[in-house]
């Protein structure tokens, strides 16, 4: 069943009721933060199975992927910003030039007030829980918008921020575009958006009025490179699991392959070998291999098999959503293939001699979200050195993410701003600085008619 709209009415009340509640200043207080991240703890609990069984409906996603990739990561999110939040909270003091003593200098960690997070569809519970970890612990209030392409998800967490919180602090609007439209009209502390480079510039253009500042997690073509002296064998299995995780609708997936012509046989061996090892009994009759969303992205998928010679896979059911995990050769750089995100099981194949290659082509094109590099760690070193991407992992895909302490987010076209753990608390705070000056004693150099300039030349 279609996600009924939220009304334009109810879009601005909820706007204006957590304005309100805002104002009353209880969100500053970081007692009453944590009171409300154990509760986000067990209302997470409560309906960790509904969410799990949702995911199941809406994308053939299993519990063991829904659990790694989703429900986990939002608990380690809570339980590090509840157990860290009274000190990403507290005023920090600072240094004071010898020019501004005898006064004090501090930082001030402030919520930034009301604010606006948009999640999609393809990690519907990570990427619009995880954000509102950050405004949580940051005393933030949220308007949160899932996706209508997973009806099922988005109702249940509906239901959950409405058992769990109250709805003048967070509040979930349902919808289409048409609501995306309406929302983003109203201003805002800050937007935090995951979806397209399309989407972000929408959200960007209705905000500008406002200034509001954003944050936007995009995605775009990851490339994903094997050198000649990779260990193939670790390379296909963790390249086709990275892949195949979400069935590659996952925005830092491994969107094409670069291989070093030397291999690329012993690659494409390699390759099928360990995706049958993932999924011994195929992919179409596995319980662990997530479906296509919906039609309209399966037939956008499955028209790209025409872009190139199929070295394996290249089997689907429109019926099921299932498309097999499928390499493309012969594939042209000017292909529709790769020109947009792929979003899919898909792996066009580009070869390259010189490593100088790869690092014209990718620096030729958008500044991807991921970048991979498998072979020997100097020379991952050297690439990366030589190129720009949000994240990156040599010898590996995915998993850079899963690591709390460096910061995940774009650059460029994939996005701008990151988040995760204290990122994420900072991402919805302003840092306000503040110097505090004693009247005890009032220094004369610094006022007019600056008797004393040749001394304040020299502090300064």
């Amino acid at each position: 069943m279609p996600i009924e709209n939220t009304t334009p009415e109810r879009i601005e009340e909820l706007v204006r009721r957590q304005r309100a509640f805002f104002a009353t200043g209880v969100t500053r207080d970081v007692d009453w933060r944590r009171f409300q991240l154990k509760q986000f703890q067990e209302g997470l609990r409560k309906w960790e199975k509904p969410l799990c069984d949702t995911l199941w409906t809406d994308l053939h996603k299993s519990y063991e992927e829904a659990y790694m990739t989703e429900i986990g990561l939002v608990y380690g999110e809570i339980r590090e910003a509840n157990k860290r939040v009274r000190r990403w909270a507290r005023r920090r003091s600072r240094p004071t030039p010898p020019a501004v003593l005898p006064s004090s200098s501090y930082i001030v960690r402030e919520p930034l007030g009301c604010t606006l997070i948009v999640s999609p569809w393809n990690y519907p519970v990570q990427l619009l829980l995880n954000p509102l970890v950050g405004a949580v612990a940051a005393g933030c209030t949220a308007i949160l918008k899932p996706s209508p392409y997973v009806p099922d998800v988005s109702r249940v967490l509906e239901d959950f921020v409405k058992d769990t919180f109250e709805e003048d602090f967070v509040a979930v609007v349902q919808g289409n575009r048409e609501v995306n439209g309406e929302l983003f009209r109203h201003r805002y502390d800050l937007v935090f958006l995951t979806g397209s480079p399309s989407l972000g510039k929408i959200a960007m253009a209705a905000q500008a009025p406002y200034l509001t500042p954003l944050v936007l997690e995009l995605g775009g073509k990851s490339p994903c490179i094997v050198d000649k002296d990779a260990d193939l064998t670790i390379a296909a299995r963790r390249i086709a699991w990275g892949k195949c995780l979400n069935s590659g609708q996952t925005c830092i997936a491994p969107d094409y392959l670069f291989l070093h012509e030397d291999i690329k046989e012993a690659f494409v061996d390699a390759f099928k070998k360990e995706l049958a090892g993932l999924y011994p009994e195929g992919t179409e009759l596995s319980d662990k291999f997530v479906h296509i969303v919906r039609d309209a992205a399966f037939d956008r998928l499955t028209g790209y098999f025409k872009d190139g010679e199929i070295l394996a896979g290249g089997r689907s059911n429109r019926e099921k959503r299932w498309i097999e995990p499928t390499l493309l050769d012969k594939v042209s750089p000017d292909a529709p293939v790769m020109q947009e995100e792929i979003f899919g099981p898909i792996f066009p194949i580009l070869t390259f001699k010189d490593r100088e290659e790869v690092v014209n082509f990718v620096n030729g094109r958008e500044k991807p979200l991921a970048f991979y590099y498998f072979g020997k760690g100097s020379d991952g070193w050297d690439i990366i050195g030589r190129t720009t991407s949000g994240g990156a992992c040599i010898n590996d895909t995915i998993m850079h993410i899963a690591n709390p302490n460096i910061p995940f987010g774009g650059v460029g076209n994939s996005g701008m701003g990151s988040y995760h753990a204290e990122r994420s608390f900072l991402a919805f705070s302003h840092e306000r600085s503040v110097v505090k000056s004693p009247t005890w004693i009032d220094l004369q150099f610094r006022y007019m008619p600056y008797k004393l300039f040749r001394l304040v030349k020299k502090l300064l």
